[in-house]
Parts: structure tokens; C-alpha cells; sequence
């Protein structure tokens, strides 16, 4: 399990990126993080993912996640907290790729942060799953941040994270619902994009 605790010792922020054969550039990984965690699961990546993605089935499992609304096709709202502490703040999905990649990017300015997960296959037929995170925070909170214990907080707790959904996933075998979208900077690719539309009202163009 690593544990970048300590900034000073994160890589340059310039994510690396790769192009693949459609010719589309993508991030990855994210190359500073403040946090690394990975967690085996004995589902394939397919399940993995698929159930990952169902994030309104987050509080399920999650002892942090009240609640998930989505706001848009890549931007969902997250309500979180302890008993009566509640904290509600958007996330982005900037980049996802089905069965292997997903990075999002808080919309909160105080503080923010970023993240990405990889889903790989493992040689018993399970999921290795990685979650990456790079906290931005502003002001004051930068100097908590500096230190190594609030990296070492936010590990245990996506590590605990991890677990829970390690835990809710083999335990019910299978996911729940999928959605099998491909995101590109921030924007759902189609597969069949949809025609130009007239400016007129209901006018086909052509």
C-alpha cells in the first residue's frame, strides 16, 4: 500500500498523458497525490466497476456518504459527514474510460481536491482497484495540509472506504446497475452524435 505522506517528496503536478489509437490524448495517472490507496476485490473488473459507478448506492456501504444527487450527466453533488455534521459540495468526472479508468475534480473552492481510480484485473480473476487523491486546500487549511497527518487521515479513510465497498460488493455478488458512458474532458462521448439541429423549432436541417 503506498502512502505519499509527506508533499515534499510528490513528483512534478503535470499529469503524464497517453494517446491512444482514436487519437484522443488522455490523463494518466495523476502524478502528484498526496494519497494512494489500492484494495483487491474477488469480483471481476466488470462488476467492480459497473457497481462503482452506481453512486447513489454509496451510502449503502459508505460510513461517510448521506447522499448523491446527480446534477448533470458528469457532475454529481455528494452530501457527507458524522452524525449531524453535514457537508455538501460538486464533483466534476472529467475523464472515464469503462472497466479501467475514472478521474474527477472537485467544483468546491475551500477546500478542493482531485482525484482518479484505476480498475485492473488480477491474476485470481478479481480487481485490483487504486485510488489516487491530490488535495488543494486554500488558505489556513494549507499549512494542515503540509503535514504528514492529514495525509495519513485521508489514507485511512479512503482506505476504510475501500473496504466497506470490498465488502458490499463480494458480498452481494454482483452490481446493481451500470452505466457504460465514455467521458472526454469533462463531456460524454456518443457513440452516434446527434445530427445539427436548425434553429427553427422542430426544423430538421438537410
Amino acid at each position: 500500500m503506498a502512502h505519499e505522506d509527506d508533499t515534499r517528496q510528490a513528483v512534478p503536478s503535470t499529469p503524464r498523458t497517453r494517446t491512444e489509437g482514436d487519437g484522443v490524448t488522455r490523463r494518466r495517472p495523476l502524478r502528484e497525490r498526496h494519497v494512494e490507496e489500492t484494495v483487491d476485490v474477488a469480483v471481476p473488473v466488470r462488476t467492480a466497476y459497473n457497481q462503482w459507478t452506481q453512486f447513489k448506492t454509496f451510502p449503502r456501504f459508505s460510513t461517510v456518504v448521506r447522499g448523491v444527487d446527480q446534477i448533470r450527466p458528469t457532475v454529481t453533488a455528494w452530501t457527507i459527514g458524522y452524525g449531524l455534521l453535514r457537508h455538501r459540495f460538486a464533483v466534476e468526472i472529467v475523464e472515464q474510460d469503462p472497466d479501467a479508468y475514472l478521474a474527477w475534480r472537485a467544483l468546491e473552492q475551500h477546500p478542493s481536491h482531485q482525484g482518479e481510480m484505476e480498475f485492473r484485473p488480477t491474476k485470481s480473476g478479481g480487481t485490483a482497484i487504486t485510488v489516487r487523491l491530490l488535495l488543494e486546500p486554500r488558505g489556513a487549511a494549507r499549512i494542515l495540509n503540509r503535514s504528514s497527518w492529514a495525509a495519513r487521515l485521508t489514507a485511512r479513510l479512503v482506505r476504510g472506504e475501500l473496504v466497506k465497498f470490498k465488502q458490499f460488493i463480494e458480498g452481494v455478488g454482483q452490481e446493481g446497475g451500470a452505466w457504460r458512458g465514455t467521458i472526454r474532458n469533462g463531456r460524454v462521448q456518443h457513440d452516434h452524435p446527434e445530427p445539427p439541429r436548425s434553429r427553427v423549432a422542430q426544423w430538421p436541417v438537410g
